[in-house]
Order: C-alpha cells, then structure tokens, then sequence
C-alpha cells in the first residue's frame, strides 16, 4: 500500500524542520510528502527545492490559502495512480509523524476517511492553548450536529483518505476559506459510495500548539458564518 500526504507551507523557512520529514520518510517508505510552496514571501521554496526532488514538490506563484494549497496538492498527487490513500499533514508538525503509523493501520483495515482527533483525555499528550481547546470544542459539537456525523475533530491537520473517494470531492474549488476540513467532509457525506462506517477518528497520543502561525484569534469569528453558507450549499 502507497500513501502519500500534502503538506502546505506558507513561510515555513525558519518554521518547519523539513529534515525531520526527510528522515522519517526514509525510515517508511511507503509514505510519500508532497509539499505546496504556497506563495511563501519567505525562502521557502529554496529550502524546499534543496532538501527535495522536484517531482514532489508544487510551486504556487501567490499565496492562494490554506484550503485551496491543499486541494491543488491532492489533483496533483491524484494524477499518479500508484496510491491508495491521499490525505493531508500539517508542516508546523504539531500533529508529530510517529503519529501517521496508525493512519496506515486503519488505511490497511479499508477505511476510506481517517481523521486525527485531538481527544483532551488521561494518557494523552494534547497541549492546546484553553481558548484554542473550548472553541475548537464549540465548533466541533456543532459542526458534528450539522453533518448528522459523530465526528469529534473536524478540525485536526492531519487526515487520509481513499484515493478513488477522494478524486469525486476535489474539482471543485473550496467555497470556504477557514473550515475547508469541514467542507470536505460535507462533500463526501453526499456521496453514495461512502457511509458511516468507512470513518475512523484516530486519536492523536500527542498533539501540541505550535507557535509562529498566521492563524488569529479573530479568525475564529468567521467560522460560525462559513458554516451556515456550508450548511445552505450542501
């Protein structure tokens, strides 16, 4: 089984250890990283291109966001038919990569959507900041009674999914700019090959806030008006 992750930078010169993604892909080869210089101000892109071949690498000329990064990056690993599962990881690594072992398992089990869940539980290693912990638990709750799926985390960076699933669900730009993950799982519900038994929430042992992030508090704000144009569309 051949799985491959997107992982989009957006100024991550000084941000991302890039090595520790090189490292452990050698150590598990049947993991692949695609990166999406998202118009980055910074030198990105050179500390990509040189610690990277180009065939996995995609260059966005200016900054498109987030959501639109990452679905130009799965179209483009998309076109190679040699993998099973696409998803997507975030660069800052808070979600650590010892993590993506256990999303191969489930991928192994035939599930088609698997979604890191950042559970505040005994046992655990989840640090978040508490605002960060009690609106993400706001949003999620209601975003789950919203797509009539008990999901827990719709919001993690990190997610795999079927690659035949997931081909269906990314022509089309994002309509949402900051709830992209919920987006795209609006788009899968209504698909007729998947039900509710192809889901599987993986949760994360560690998971911890990474400083330096272009995310504001204030962004929170909009969420609640992307999700009601999200609930009107789909």
């Amino acid at each position: 089984m051949a799985i491959a992750f997107v992982v989009p930078c957006y100024n991550e010169a000084k941000r991302t250890n890039f090595e520790t993604f090189k490292s452990w892909q050698r150590d598990h080869p049947e993991v692949s990283f695609y990166f999406v210089n998202d118009g980055s101000s910074d030198n990105t892109l050179e500390v990509l291109k040189n610690s990277f071949d180009d065939a996995f690498l995609l260059n966005l000329s200016e900054n498109s966001g987030k959501a639109e990064a990452v679905r130009l990056g799965m179209v483009k690993v998309s076109e190679l038919a040699h993998y099973s599962h696409i998803g997507f990881f975030d660069a800052d690594l808070a979600t650590p990569l010892d993590e993506l072992p256990e999303f191969v398992k489930k991928a192994e089990s035939g599930f088609k959507v698997i979604l890191g869940s950042r559970i505040l539980r005994l046992g655990g290693q989840v640090k978040r900041k508490w605002y960060r912990h009690y609106l993400g638990r706001l949003f999620a709750t209601v975003a789950s009674s919203i797509l009539k799926l008990p999901v827990y985390d719709t919001q993690c960076g990190a997610k795999l999914f079927d690659s035949k699933v997931l081909k269906e669900v990314i022509t089309e730009p994002f309509i949402s700019k900051w709830i992209f993950d919920v987006e795209l799982i609006f788009r899968l519900r209504n698909l007729e090959a998947i039900n509710l038994n192809d889901y599987y929430e993986v949760p994360l042992s560690s998971w911890e806030d990474v400083g330096g992030t272009s995310l504001k508090w204030t962004d929170f704000l909009k969420a609640p008006f992307e999700l009601w144009q999200l609930f009107m569309r789909y």
